[in-house]
């Protein structure tokens, strides 16, 4: 199972202040573990929203919105894609977490969908268009 873990923003990453050297090591010890548990697929902070966009959609129309967003609490400001065995197991990768704020901060875990849990609806050639497409994507990286 995957799992994506969400940093949300906060004020101080929203105006672009870097972490301090005690978070950047301490995030990087826990990095290691989730590399040596062989857990850890990905994982990134996010510049502030000012530096982002959103594209708004209606119908067949696109609008383009340049942040940044008012909504702090609401925004990434990072994640990890980390695959275990089981929710559970996700929550308890977060608990070792640190503390990536200096006050209080939330991490929100959320499963990622696999083929298989959509059903009938993603057909032989869907499947299929999606093995290659996730194929041609590794190559190229």
């Amino acid at each position: 199972m995957r799992f994506m873990v969400i940093v949300k923003s906060n004020a101080a990453s929203e105006a672009g202040e870097m972490p301090s050297e005690e978070l950047l090591t301490a995030m990087g010890k826990y990095n290691e573990e989730l590399v040596k548990a062989g857990v850890l697929l990905a994982g990134e902070g996010l510049h502030p929203s000012s530096k982002g966009a959103r594209v708004r959609f209606f119908g067949k129309r696109r609008s383009v919105i340049d942040g940044p967003f008012p909504e702090t609490k609401e925004m990434i400001g990072g994640f990890w894609l980390i695959q275990v065995k089981s929710k559970e197991e996700a929550i308890e990768w977060v608990k070792r977490c640190p503390n990536p704020c200096e006050d209080e901060s939330e991490i929100e875990i959320r499963q990622v969908f696999e083929a298989e849990d959509f059903g009938a609806e993603l057909t032989p050639e869907l499947r299929a268009q999606e093995q290659r497409l996730r194929a041609e994507s590794a190559a190229r990286h």
